[in-house]
């Protein structure tokens, strides 16, 4: 099919994904992905009008409705995505999606397996390990780059370009900027002064790195409150301000992200990857896995895990 969308050009949206037929592998509650041989980002022009129920990928998802609505449902919330808004899904997140009797939306999924392990990355993980609707209104000021770039993403990927992916995946490390960027711009910290919400927004970013570096450690409320010089309540009220997590519950949801990677090693015992990862105890590791993957560690890595990077 050739395009007609007046931000794209002339392409053909079903050659690049000639290997696969456009319908998602999902078993159960889990999706397996499957990207192009060697490739990390699959981007889809999808017209499916078939539901998903509740799963979960490793994979980050972004949906782009261009004709008509599409419907996304999580475990707390529910997005009606419109042509002029974009979804951003993170990996591991359960999910529900419901497309309409008709329309179109592009759909990108990427491994970031790579990307996640860049300076700076921690520091706009909470804005990006939740889910997060951009809309012209809300996101006035990066708006318009963001929906710039992944234009200019699906141009690379349908054209197939020689060098698409490192196009594609230079364009979303611009957009995970411009969205760190935007965090700034909106104002953590609104009650204070703009030259003391810069240097709030620089401790935090150290603390983050700082747990980024020792999640394996016995990092405790106090001692992360001395860091930055704030009194413990100061401290927990700012924190949960800048990232929208109380501090035990980011340092756990920090901790089952390196799980996650390690239990794509097989040598590894999961007692062995709950004391990597930071865990005092197993029982309490198996406890938070559960809840927040809807699967215990041992499943995840046999029915997932072996996945994580094989393309």
């Amino acid at each position: 099919m050739k395009s007609s969308l007046p931000d794209q050009i002339q392409v053909d949206y079903h050659k690049a994904n000639s290997d696969n037929n456009g319908h998602r592998n999902v078993t159960g509650s889990q999706e397996t992905v499957q990207y192009p041989d060697s490739s990390s980002v699959r981007i889809w022009y999808n017209q499916e009008t078939i539901p998903y129920d509740f799963h979960w990928h490793t994979a980050l998802e972004i949906i782009m409705p261009v004709e008509n609505y599409y419907d996304v449902e999580t475990q707390q919330a529910s997005y009606h995505i419109n042509p002029d808004e974009i979804l951003l899904i993170p990996p591991m997140e359960m999910h529900r999606l419901i497309a309409p009797e008709s329309g179109v939306r592009f759909i990108y999924l990427f491994d970031t397996t790579l990307v996640d392990k860049l300076r700076g990355f921690s520091n706009i993980l909470p804005r990006l390990g939740h889910f997060v609707l951009i809309s012209r209104s809300r996101y006035a000021t990066v708006y318009e780059d963001i929906r710039a770039a992944l234009t200019q993403m699906r141009n690379e990927y349908f054209k197939e370009n020689q060098y698409a992916e490192l196009s594609i995946f230079s364009l979303l490390l611009t957009i995970y900027a411009k969205l760190g960027y935007y965090s700034i711009e909106k104002e953590q910290f609104p009650s204070r002064h703009p030259l003391m919400q810069k240097e709030y927004t620089k401790k935090f970013n150290e603390v983050l790195s700082y747990i980024d570096a020792h999640y394996a450690d016995n990092l405790a409320l106090d001692d992360m409150a001395d860091f930055v010089g704030f009194s413990k309540f100061y401290f927990c009220r700012l924190f949960r301000q800048y990232t929208g997590l109380t501090f035990k519950d980011y340092l756990n949801f920090r901790r089952l992200k390196v799980a996650e990677e390690l239990l794509a090693d097989r040598t590894l015992s999961i007692t062995d990857i709950s004391q990597r990862a930071g865990f005092s105890n197993i029982s309490t590791f198996n406890r938070l896995f559960k809840t927040a993957r809807q699967c215990t560690p041992s499943d995840y890595r046999s029915k997932y895990a072996g996945n994580l990077f094989s393309k």
